[in-house]
C-alpha cells in the first residue's frame, strides 16, 4: 500500500511587522482589546508589489531544499489561497514556472482557510492512487490587500504569509488520514462581497474587504472543530491520548484552547503563532507545521493533529504520523 508522507516543509513572512500598537494608531483599539480577544500581538504585511506567489515561492523553495527533492521531479503542485496574484492563470501554475517544475500539474484551491488543508487532502489521494509521487502542497496569502484597515472589528486579525510542505509516496503510513468538510449554508457570515461574476465594484456598502460577523463565526467553529477532532481520531483508528501534537488553524487562540481542552492536550502540546503571525488564512497551519518541526521538538513516530475552519463555511482535518 503506498501513503504519502511529509519529507520537508518551508515557510515564509513577509518582513513589515505590524503590531497591535500600530493598530492603536490607526483605528479605534488596543493592546489589550486584540489580545484579550484574540491573542494576537502582531502580524506580518506583504510590502508594496509583494505577491501571494512571492511568498509561496520563498517557502516552496526552503521546503523543497529540506526534502532534497529538485523542482523537476514534482509531479504536482497544488496551492491554496483566496488571494491569488492574478485571476487567471493560477499562482499555482506561476509558481511552477519560477521553481523550473514545468509540466507536472500544478492548480490551485480556494477553500478559504482551510486552503492548505484541502489542497493537503488532495495530493494525498493522488499520491495514494498511483499518480503521483512527489508533490508540493503550499497554502499561501496576501490578506492584508483586502482587509479593511478601518475596521476595528476585522483589521486586527489578518497577516500575510506562507507554509509549504513536500509530500513523497512511501510505503510507511505518513498521512494517516485527511477530512474535508464545508457548509454553503454559513456563507452569509464570511465572505468577500466582489468577484469576477457579481462585479469588482462596490454595491454601496462595501468594497473588495472582508466581512464577517465574529461572534457568529466563533460559535459554530468551535462546535465544527469539536465534532471533527472526535471524527478525525476514530478516521485514524486511534483514541484521544495517541495524539503527540496539535497543529491548528491559527485565527483565535480562545477556538485553539477550546480544540486541546476536547482532547484533553496540554498547550505545550499545541503549537502557537497567532500571537506572531495573526490569521494567516491557508497559510497558518503550514507555517506553524514548519515552526514546530524547525525547533526539533517533533520526534519521527510521532502523531499530528492538524485542523481548520473557514469562509465558506469549509472545515478540514489531517492526522499525520511523522
Amino acid at each position: 500500500m503506498t501513503f504519502a508522507r511529509i519529507t520537508g516543509t518551508g515557510s515564509y513572512l513577509p518582513e513589515r511587522v505590524l503590531s497591535n500598537a500600530d493598530l492603536e494608531k490607526m483605528v479605534d483599539t488596543s493592546d489589550e482589546w486584540i489580545t484579550t480577544r484574540t491573542g494576537i500581538r502582531e502580524r506580518r504585511i506583504a510590502a508594496n508589489g509583494e505577491t501571494t506567489g512571492d511568498l509561496a515561492f520563498h517557502a516552496a523553495t526552503r521546503a523543497l531544499e529540506a526534502a532534497g527533492v529538485k523542482a523537476s521531479e514534482l509531479d504536482a503542485i497544488v496551492l491554496g489561497t483566496t488571494t491569488p496574484d492574478l485571476i487567471f492563470p493560477s499562482t499555482a501554475c506561476l509558481l511552477q514556472s519560477r521553481l523550473g517544475a514545468n509540466g507536472c500539474m500544478a492548480f490551485d484551491v480556494n477553500a478559504a482557510c482551510c486552503g492548505f488543508m484541502y489542497a493537503l487532502g488532495i495530493a494525498d489521494k493522488f499520491i495514494r492512487a498511483g499518480q503521483t509521487k512527489k508533490a508540493l502542497v503550499v497554502g499561501s496569502e496576501t490578506l492584508s490587500r483586502m482587509t479593511d484597515w478601518t475596521d476595528r472589528n476585522t483589521c486586527v486579525l489578518f497577516g500575510d504569509g506562507a507554509g509549504a510542505v513536500v509530500l513523497e509516496a512511501d510505503k510507511e503510513p505518513g498521512v494517516l488520514t485527511t477530512l474535508l468538510h464545508a457548509d454553503g449554508g454559513y456563507a452569509d457570515l464570511l465572505y468577500n462581497p466582489v468577484g469576477v461574476s457579481k462585479g469588482f465594484k462596490e454595491d454601496g456598502r462595501h468594497g473588495n474587504t472582508i466581512m464577517m460577523e465574529g461572534n457568529k463565526v466563533f460559535r459554530v467553529a468551535v462546535r465544527a472543530l469539536e465534532r471533527l477532532v472526535d471524527e478525525t481520531i476514530a478516521a485514524a483508528n486511534m483514541h484521544a491520548d495517541n495524539v503527540d501534537w496539535l497543529i491548528p488553524h491559527q485565527a483565535n487562540l480562545r477556538i485553539i484552547r477550546a480544540t486541546a481542552e476536547r482532547l484533553q492536550l496540554p498547550m505545550d502540546r499545541v503549537v502557537i503563532t497567532v500571537d506572531k503571525h495573526g490569521n494567516t488564512s491557508s497559510g497558518s497551519v503550514p507555517l506553524a507545521l514548519d515552526e514546530l518541526i524547525r525547533t526539533g521538538k517533533v520526534q519521527r513516530g510521532q502523531n499530528l493533529l492538524l485542523e481548520a475552519f473557514g469562509g465558506g463555511f469549509t472545515w478540514s482535518s489531517a492526522m499525520i504520523r511523522y
